[in-house]
């Protein structure tokens, strides 16, 4: 279907970058140690595709790992981010465009009273879990086995994400007192999470989860199990905290908790409210955030929070989100995908999970419904995939254990390369 590519220029340069970086890279998953092979170095992105130092061509499904949501070096949001950089990029104070955004971010979850506006997903998630606690004075957060929720020590406890793709069941350098109040349960185990506040549920300030989870592939909730734990937690006075930072405005202006009908009290976001820019927020009902310094004791801060660049960037994002045929392009899309890829596998009964535009095919026969059915996949089968689909002209993320991002640059034909790319990846496994 191609030719066989030649990776010499990013050969060369990972060479030189692991003289200076650790591993030759900022973030693990990118070493590529679940695939093998030498990473990919990526030189620039137009629209749906993104060309490695090489200039091999690839149709995107990583995205940035999910915020380009309408592709790559966007007209409207380059023009517009442009704009506001000529201003300055950073004030380390109040601007007009935090309020905007903020209007934007409540208008998609009104679960949202108050907003308040980070540098990244970790960030959010290490000021909800802090303002759950000063609230309901706790110290227990319950979380689920397989969820990751940044790098924080306290949610680095059977995490997702590159603790899977690694190996790693936490790690080193964070204390067992920091974890000591962190509870685990199983995705999609009620009576697991039943049976945990049976013991400790006037202990517990919050649960949080990855309402659809992302980071150990895509992995959705089964049996009402979102509502359940809307309705346990309301029990024993406990706060339900969403962790939209991949699932918001994946499949609706709205995320999870609008697709699914359940209101949490916290809500923590990232990644597409910045259109590609570092930025975080977390936000939920006016009693609790208004725990938050300046209105509260609970201490947080930033200096680029709330920085120009970065909202501006979230507001040229969601008012292209907002436009009327978006989501219903950005979703047959979606629907072709996933049913293309059924058909594909559908004699080696592989799994295929999707919600909105995240999907993961999982080299398993098994339904995957949690971390323990995750982890039966084939990676090494997955690993095979990867390089052959690389060979193909489709970027994929480098680990059996993330989602695929589907973007709203991607036309019919770039879906249809690529279930031809993963039918020849799949057949030459």
């Amino acid at each position: 279907m191609s030719n066989k590519k030649s990776f010499a220029k990013s050969q060369a340069l990972f060479l030189k970058a692991q003289e200076h970086l650790v591993g030759g890279v900022n973030s693990p998953v990118r070493a590529f140690k679940s695939v093998g092979g030498t990473p990919l170095f990526f030189d620039r992105g137009q629209g749906a595709y993104v060309f490695d130092a090489d200039d091999n061509r690839y149709i995107d499904y990583v995205g940035s790992w999910g915020p380009l949501i309408l592709g790559h070096a966007h007209p409207k949001v380059i023009g517009d981010v442009t704009k506001t950089l000529n201003k300055g990029a950073s004030f380390g104070a109040p601007c007009h465009l935090e309020i905007e955004l903020a209007e934007m971010v409540k208008q998609a979850f009104p679960s949202m009273d108050l907003v308040r506006f980070v540098s990244s997903g970790t960030e959010a998630v290490m000021g909800a879990i802090r303002v759950a606690r000063g609230y309901t004075q706790r110290n227990k957060i319950l979380k689920f086995t397989g969820c990751y929720h940044g790098h924080t020590d306290s949610m680095l406890v059977q995490g997702g994400s590159g603790i899977m793709t690694l190996g790693i069941p936490g790690s080193k350098g964070v204390p067992d007192s920091f974890v000591k109040d962190t509870l685990v349960a199983p995705y999609n185990d009620v009576e697991a999470v039943r049976s945990i506040f049976n013991e400790f549920g006037n202990e517990i300030a919050a649960i949080i989860v990855e309402p659809i989870v992302g980071n150990m592939g895509c992995v959705l909730p089964e049996n009402n199990f979102l509502q359940e734990l809307r309705n346990i937690t309301t029990q024993y006075n406990s706060l339900l905290i969403f962790d939209e930072v991949m699932t918001g405005f994946r499949s609706c202006f709205g995320g999870v908790q609008k697709d699914f009908g359940i209101t949490p009290d916290i809500t923590t976001l990232g990644k597409v409210i910045g259109g590609g820019m570092p930025v975080g927020a977390y936000g939920g009902r006016k009693d609790i955030m208004s725990m938050v310094a300046p209105l509260g004791p609970v201490y947080q801060a930033g200096t680029l929070s709330g920085n120009p660049v970065a909202m501006q960037a979230g507001i040229s994002t969601l008012t292209e989100l907002m436009k009327p045929d978006f989501y219903t392009n950005l979703l047959d899309n979606a629907t072709q995908l996933e049913d293309g890829i059924k058909a594909i596998v559908a004699d080696k009964g592989f799994t295929v999970n999707r919600y909105g535009s995240m999907i993961t095919l999982f080299f398993t026969k098994t339904h995957v419904k949690d971390y323990d059915t995750a982890i039966t996949s084939d990676t090494e089968a997955f690993a095979k995939f990867f390089w052959n689909m690389i060979e193909n002209g489709i970027y994929i993320p480098p680990s059996q254990y993330e989602s695929w991002f589907l973007s709203g640059a991607l036309t019919k034909e770039d879906i249809k390369t690529t279930l031809a790319a993963i039918n020849e990846s799949i057949n030459n496994n």
